[in-house]
């Protein structure tokens, strides 16, 4: 019994060394037929470039091996099948990718690869130039639908950051689609009926009268807007529209209203002085003295209305900075 105990205790310990010699054998002999690939990525500066995605991919395969590089932009594959042609492709952001040419390799192998060096991608911005007459002519159309609280017209105003210039044919279409519109001439007609009232200039009362006044008040505010809105800034190349500022400070947008009937933009893009708004007040009101009652021509007409005309246009410029930009409808909304 005691003989069969010991055999027994040899054979548990006979075990007890062979297995384990048998198993840590097996675990750590090497794959002969398999291979390595590592490789280090780097920018054109010699930097490393982590989190970069590389792809390990067989030529003609459809299954393909990825790992992320490291902090220091080191990459591994191990296990790699041997005999077989593989291509090695790497991305990363803001970089342009990278691919290698063919590897194969052989059973074993320790493959470094060098040379992998990632360039910046190149910055790709896309200018679209385009004629500055069709933009103008799209801005124009669009300032010709522009009406406060969706009726009264309100055309000679511009919200563009940076409108075209208007050519001359342009400037004409603008100053007669003004003149012609329904609603400046109901507004004719009701300050004619504020001057009947007040009996300026002194055509008397009565319906013939009013219809003196009726002509007058249309024909000074048709040759205003024709020759300061149409004719010098032609002549001059000067835009006559107000230029909408929109942002900044209070005090910089009450200055930008308040200077306008004296500032121009020229067709240029320069800033200038405002002659074709001076000039055209001016000149309508020299005009007048040709229809006017005589009591009411002379030197003091043409710069009692020129005083009058400027404070309309300093009142209108301040209005349409603060006001009626956020009641005119444009561009198929309202501001």
């Amino acid at each position: 019994m005691l003989s069969l105990t010991r055999i027994h205790l040899a054979i548990a310990l006979a075990m007890t060394l062979i297995v384990p010699t048998c198993l840590f054998g097996q675990s750590t002999k090497p794959d002969s037929q398999s291979a390595t690939i590592i490789g280090t990525v780097i920018d054109v500066n010699g930097d490393p470039v982590p989190n970069a995605k590389v792809e390990l991919k067989s030529v003609g395969g459809s299954d393909p091996r990825i790992v992320t590089t490291s902090e220091r932009g080191a990459f591994e594959f191990d296990k790699v099948p041997s005999g077989i042609s593989y291509e090695i492709t790497i991305t990363a952001q803001d970089f342009g990718d990278w691919k290698s040419s063919s590897i194969t390799l052989e059973p074993g192998q320790f493959k470094i690869v060098t040379g992998v060096q990632l360039q910046i991608r190149p910055e790709v911005t896309e200018v679209q130039v385009r004629d500055p007459l069709e933009v103008a002519r799209e801005q124009l159309k669009a300032e010709e639908h522009q009406r406060v609280l969706g009726f009264v017209p309100n055309f000679y105003v511009t919200y563009e950051k940076d409108p075209a210039p208007l050519t001359t044919r342009m400037k004409f279409q603008l100053a007669l689609k003004t003149s012609t519109d329904p609603i400046t001439a109901a507004g004719v007609l009701g300050y004619a009926g504020i001057r009947q009232a007040a009996n300026s200039p002194k055509f008397g009362q009565g319906w013939g009268a009013f219809g003196e006044r009726f002509g007058a008040t249309a024909a000074d505010a048709f040759s205003d807007i024709m020759i300061g809105g149409a004719i010098l800034p032609s002549l001059l190349h000067q835009d006559p529209r107000y230029f909408y500022q929109g942002t900044g400070t209070t005090g910089s947008r009450i200055r930008h209203a308040i200077f306008s009937p004296f500032v121009a933009r020229g067709d240029n893009g320069s800033w200038q002085p405002n002659y074709s708004s001076i000039g055209g007040d001016l000149a309508s009101s020299a005009l007048s003295n040709l229809y006017f009652p005589q009591a009411n021509r002379g030197v003091g007409l043409v710069f009692g209305n020129f005083a009058i005309g400027t404070a309309e246009r300093i009142g209108a410029s301040l209005a349409q900075e603060f006001i009626i930009g956020k009641f005119t409808k444009r561009r198929g909304h309202m501001e």
